[in-house]
């Protein structure tokens, strides 16, 4: 699948060095509980091509389209039943600080988020991070997404007083999915 600048495929076992050399960055990982090593990027993967075979969506890689280089990955995933806004649909991605500032969250999201409306017939793609994770928030907002204060919440997963314990949630219903934030070159299948 490719977007203008962008080209989101399945995972191959050669993306797992530079996968595993992006959740050990601390920049990346900053807003995530704990860096990842080698084993823990490489179940990580696993888990991610494991969603993919059990559900026919996931995390896609993300590679520039004219360099070939591994950008990071993007997609949907189920949101976890532990959530209070469960079932739903994750918008989810992670990108390695070489190729941050170049708009390609946003572009890989927004195909992702008319991905999930129009071939998957979504009902509403939810979006979620912690507080302090702006860069995040503002890709949220740019692809059409909406800030549901009152659905803000505390990650189960995470101890009372962690640090990244707090979540804001953004969300969006099919129904409320506007033309004007949707890939302007449309989907294309390579």
């Amino acid at each position: 699948m490719e977007t203008a600048r962008l080209i989101l495929r399945p995972w191959q076992p050669e993306d797992a060095q530079p996968f595993a050399h992006m959740n050990a960055d601390p920049r990346v990982m900053e807003y995530l509980p704990a860096r990842l090593d080698r084993e823990q990027s490489d179940a990580l993967m696993n888990r991610i091509i494991a969603h993919f075979e059990t559900h026919g969506f996931g995390l896609w890689v993300v590679e520039t389209k004219y360099t070939g280089d591994f950008a990071g990955c993007v997609g949907l995933l189920n949101v976890p039943g532990v959530l209070p806004f469960a079932p739903a649909l994750e918008l989810a991605w992670r990108l390695d600080p070489a190729h941050w500032g170049r708009g390609y969250a946003t572009e890989a999201a927004r195909y992702c988020l008319d991905f999930a409306f129009t071939r998957m017939a979504a009902d509403r793609v939810v979006a979620y991070t912690v507080p302090a994770n702006k860069a995040s928030w503002r890709v949220m907002e740019r692809i059409g997404l909406v800030r549901d204060a009152g659905g803000d919440f505390d990650h189960p997963a995470l101890p009372v007083g962690h640090r990244l314990r707090r979540h804001v949630l953004y969300r969006l219903a099919r129904a409320d999915w506007r033309a004007d934030v949707r890939p302007r070159q449309g989907l294309q299948e390579s």
